[in-house]
């Protein structure tokens, strides 16, 4: 099971999903306010995903995963694994840590506001987020980075202009109840194995943070992908497969 992080879809494992198929049943999806999926007004916590997470699995029938969660992702299926411990097998944890980060929410918060939607064309937004996005956020590391992936959220609207593929509140609201307080108790009391992933050049999960995951649960395992920024799994595809390939044979044998 992966679950995307903020402002993502399941298309986000497009290039990671087919190195696991023929050993794993795989299953992803757009999240809440995400994608295709709904865009409620409430509902933006942690225990709210991972609900969602637990609805789909009754309806597969799926009674044991290894779930690994990127970013927001992360958050989420830390939350699942603490309420449905019997359920997870293992858990990788991308690139996320259990403290509350309130820099970060400011930070995403800017950077959205930043981008005036929606846009009258696909040309419009095109210029917008090729030409000028990048010099308006040179405050957040790999600029272009970011506004390639922006533009990637963006769509045509049944009124013919261009927005953002998500619920821009959804975003917000997931941010605030996501990082406004830490699970660092949550983190700590986990049985299953569990792997921590950090990007070598993420701001996102500190070194520091990084160290003092696998401080408080030693039985974690953790690695630092080189040459890696947030997004592990698009940074350095082959290093983050390899790793998730090393950690679910260790632990779980050749399949589930």
């Amino acid at each position: 099971m992966f679950l995307h992080g903020l402002m993502g879809s399941a298309s986000n494992w497009l290039r990671v999903a087919p190195a696991f198929q023929d050993e794993f049943h795989i299953l992803t999806y757009d999240q809440r306010g995400h994608g295709r999926s709904f865009h409620p007004e409430s509902g933006y916590a942690p225990r709210d995903y991972a609900q969602d997470l637990k609805s789909i699995l009754d309806e597969l029938g799926w009674r044991e995963i290894a779930l690994v969660g990127h970013s927001m992702g992360g958050r989420n299926a830390l939350e699942f694994a603490l309420h449905f411990s019997q359920r997870v097998k293992a858990l990788v944890v991308e690139d996320i840590g259990p403290d509350a980060n309130y820099a970060s929410i400011e930070r995403i918060e800017k950077l959205l506001k930043l981008v005036p939607t929606p846009f009258r064309s696909r040309a419009e937004a095109k210029d917008f987020f090729e030409n000028r996005y990048a010099d308006k956020i040179r405050f957040y590391p790999k600029a272009g980075v970011v506004a390639k992936f922006f533009l990637t959220n963006i769509e045509q609207k049944p009124d013919g202009t261009q927005d953002w593929r998500f619920a821009k509140d959804a975003i917000l609201k997931s941010m605030v109840e996501g990082r406004n307080e830490d699970r660092w108790d949550a983190f700590a009391n986990l049985k299953m194995p569990v792997l921590v992933m950090r990007g070598e050049q993420s701001d996102d999960l500190t070194r520091p943070v990084f160290e003092r995951m696998l401080k408080v649960l030693p039985t974690a395992r953790g690695i630092e992908i080189a040459g890696a920024g947030h997004w592990i799994h698009f940074d350095q595809t082959e290093a983050f497969v390899r790793a998730l390939k090393e950690f679910f044979h260790s632990t779980l044998g050749t399949n589930l």
